[in-house]
């Protein structure tokens, strides 16, 4: 974002878990434009506040970060946000958020930035917490020792705002006061000339001609630059030098990164003592007590499962009444628009295209707003952390995040609101490994396919006692579920192969959750979905109703008028209506079948014919695309019995165990059910999952990889279990 003309602009910073966004809530009153960084895709936030002398001041909201050290392109942006590295602007100030109760680790940070010759104003947050943990710290005496103003607040409360933006403006009208030089200098000559050496590649745009700036960028280069990260746009002769001070320091059987970080602690260890008051006994808090339950492998476990559970219930259960509002709503408006306007291709474009397509975008809202909900709730209170800290084992052991488990299990209800869901992880590789894995997880949306499949084909019988169907059922969710973790295996070994960053977590104190902060973030995550993926999902719908819809035959209506007129010359009452729904059923399945759609079905008929389908089973697949329960609707157009069908349609179910090909062999078989519910199983069928994750992504790259990978994928299970099951004698 560029900075208006004339504006100061704040870079707000502070570690993971500090009040940070409480606290840009609080400055900006929940008012912030969101866009990317330039030049790069990821978002940013910024809002504006008032600070006396200087008007209106931008305030940019930094991702949280432990330190300025970076491995991954998403750490890269703190680094360029706080120093002002190409292509992003250098701040006028930084306004670092520091959690009181968590105050030697959080002052790592601090020290970074300063080293940095940045004007810099300290937010200690959460000091309304330290008498309950024993412990206390004088702001005035920390501010003489860092050499930077500190301010004591409680973000929450809403304590020490006046303060802390007296001090904000105080600091842009003097910066040279909140810009004492570094406190940290390395004392060792060794650890100095390897530091020298890099100094010297660091580019001017880096550091515009301040020693200060060359010196504390050529730190970050030797804790951050690998060949193995993800980081962009790092100078090759930076990134030479680095490797090379490197090789010299192992061969002498030295740690530069254990050098620069144990000095920077040492500083903080020495002086801390000047400013902070720690107990000769940790008390018992609250939250070590709870950790005892959440934390314990068995007990934590099963409270995870509870409190999944109650999320589950909710897309589940609590959204439905909803999600049958909003699809009772877009009917009715549907219903009004096509009563008002003449029957032709206006009113089908404007029903069945913009209103349909407006509203399968709308109908997610429901599930998206309860999980992001629960998401914020369980960041906000600290309960995030620990669910990522006690699935880490199970995830990593198929390359997966520990914060990966929500986004998985939450793809049982469906993949969009998942997919949205993995932004809770730092790491673009981790999110997108996520991204990839997720729609293979039987989605809500599969149920109608297979219990229309199921209770078609496969007769009510019972096999060890339990009923077959229902086996079937369960099966089908164990098999995507083991099919997703393999292929979240074989991507993090190819396509996203390379060393796994360490699994760094904290603990934070459990708190109640700031409620108006919560209510803002699920709304600016929802409005984001609404305004991006929405409009990409809307054009999607208008598509395949076009599809599905075109070329129109002028003859198919005189067809169709020329037989309403001979029923009408022979029937009359409810024989006649009868008669009459019954041609327009069969018109509509002949127009879809001589649609693009339907032509696209016969022609790819020879590719989906090993695996046991016919071409109508292809105009359904096509159908499916807008939403894969509209599978069963589309295959009742097909066999003309309407679209006004559901799974539990008798006629349909009848119709499929009827279907028979010219020479007399049934075209729905038990094993060509099992293949065809594989498919659907396996395959990105959805192009509201599609759009979402173009949307995350920023480009059709990953988008188009996860549509060809699952159809290959879905392809080539479906072909295993028909040829399969035909070489054992089934059919």
């Amino acid at each position: 974002m560029k900075l208006a003309l004339g504006r100061k602009r704040v870079a707000l910073a502070g570690n993971p878990n500090t009040g940070k966004t409480t606290l840009f809530n609080r400055l900006t009153g929940g008012h912030a434009k969101v866009g990317n960084y330039p030049g790069i895709t990821v978002e940013s936030e910024v809002g504006e506040l008032e600070l006396a002398g200087h008007g209106r001041t931008e305030l940019l909201d930094v991702p949280g970060t432990y330190s300025l050290s970076a491995r991954s392109a998403e750490e890269q942006l703190a680094i360029q946000a706080i120093a002002g590295l190409p292509p992003l602007e250098r701040p006028d100030a930084v306004l670092l958020v520091a959690d009181a109760t968590q105050l030697t680790r959080n002052l790592y940070l601090a020290l970074q930035v300063i080293e940095l010759d940045l004007p810099l104003v300290i937010a200690l947050n959460m000091t309304d917490m330290l008498a309950s943990r024993g412990q206390e710290v004088d702001a005035a005496a920390a501010s003489r020792a860092l050499g930077v103003p500190v301010v004591a607040i409680s973000a929450t409360a809403g304590t020490g705002m006046r303060e802390l933006e007296s001090a904000l403006g105080s600091a842009l009208a003097h910066p040279e006061r909140a810009r004492p030089g570094p406190r940290w200098i390395p004392d060792d000559a060794i650890l100095e000339a390897d530091v020298r050496a890099v100094e010297k590649q660091v580019p001017s745009a880096w550091h515009q001609g301040s020693d200060r700036r060359r010196h504390a960028l050529a730190l970050w280069a030797l804790l951050s630059l690998d060949r193995g990260d993800e980081l962009r746009d790092a100078p090759p002769e930076l990134l030479e030098m680095v490797e090379r001070r490197r090789t010299l320091a192992r061969a002498a059987k030295r740690d530069i990164e254990t050098e620069i970080i144990r000095g920077r602690y040492a500083w903080i260890d020495a002086h801390a003592a000047l400013f902070l008051r720690e107990p000769e006994t940790a008390p018992t808090t609250l939250t070590d007590r709870v950790d005892r339950v959440l934390l314990n492998p068995a007990l934590g476990f099963a409270a995870f499962l509870v409190a999944m559970g109650l999320v589950f219930q909710s897309l589940f259960s609590w959204a439905d009444p909803a999600i049958g509002v909003i699809e009772t709503v877009f009917g009715a408006i549907q219903d009004w628009v096509a009563g008002a306007l003449p029957a032709g291709l206006a009113a089908d474009l404007l029903t069945q295209g913009v209103i349909e397509g407006a509203g399968s975008v709308v109908v997610f809202l429901p599930q998206i707003l309860l999980l992001f909900l629960f998401i914020v709730l369980m960041e906000d209170s600290g309960y995030m952390a620990r669910v990522a800290f006690l699935m880490d084992r199970l995830m990593k052991s198929v390359g997966l995040h520990g914060r990966a488990f929500v986004p998985m299990m939450s793809g049982f209800a469906c993949a969009v609101p998942a997919i949205l869901a993995t932004r809770t992880m730092e790491r673009r590789r981790d999110r997108l490994l996520t991204m990839l894995v997720v729609p293979l997880m039987t989605c809500s949306a599969r149920l109608p396919v297979y219990t229309l499949l199921i209770g078609a084909l496969f007769p009510p019988e019972r096999a060890l006692g339990l009923p077959t169907q229902g086996l079937l059922m369960v099966g089908m969710y164990l098999f995507s579920t083991i099919v997703a973790l393999v292929a979240a295996w074989v991507l993090g070994h190819t396509v996203f192969r390379g060393p796994r960053a360490p699994f760094l977590l904290e603990m934070p104190p459990y708190r109640l959750p700031h409620w108006s902060s919560v209510l803002h973030s699920v709304w600016r995550r929802t409005r984001i979905f609404l305004s991006e993926a929405g409009t990409v999902i809307l054009a999607c719908t208008i598509a395949m109703w076009a599809l599905l819809t075109f070329p129109k035959d002028p003859g198919r209506a005189e067809a169709l008028a020329a037989d309403l007129t001979a029923a009408r010359s022979t029937l009359a009452g409810e024989a006649l209506a009868e008669r009459t729904a019954d041609l327009e059923r069969e018109h509509a399945g002949i127009a879809l079948r001589e649609s693009y759609g339907g032509r696209l079905g016969h022609a790819v008929e020879p590719v989906l014919e090993p695996l046991g389908f016919d071409w109508k089973i292809g105009i359904g697949l096509i159908g499916a695309f807008a939403a894969r329960e509209v599978f069963v609707s589309t295959m009742g157009v097909v066999y003309g019995i309407g679209e006004e069908v559901d799974e539990q349609s008798v006629g349909l179910r009848q119709k499929i165990r009827q279907e028979q090909y010219a020479d007399g062999r049934p075209v729905y078989t038990p094993l060509v059910g099992l293949s065809l519910m594989v498919f659907f199983a396996l395959a990105c069928q959805c192009m509201s999952t599609v759009a979402v994750v173009k949307r995350e992504t920023h480009g059709w790259g990953w988008p188009v990889f996860l549509f060809v990978y699952t159809g290959v994928l879905a392809w080539l299970a479906s072909f295993a279990v028909y040829q399969g099951g035909r070489l054992l004698g089934f059919e």
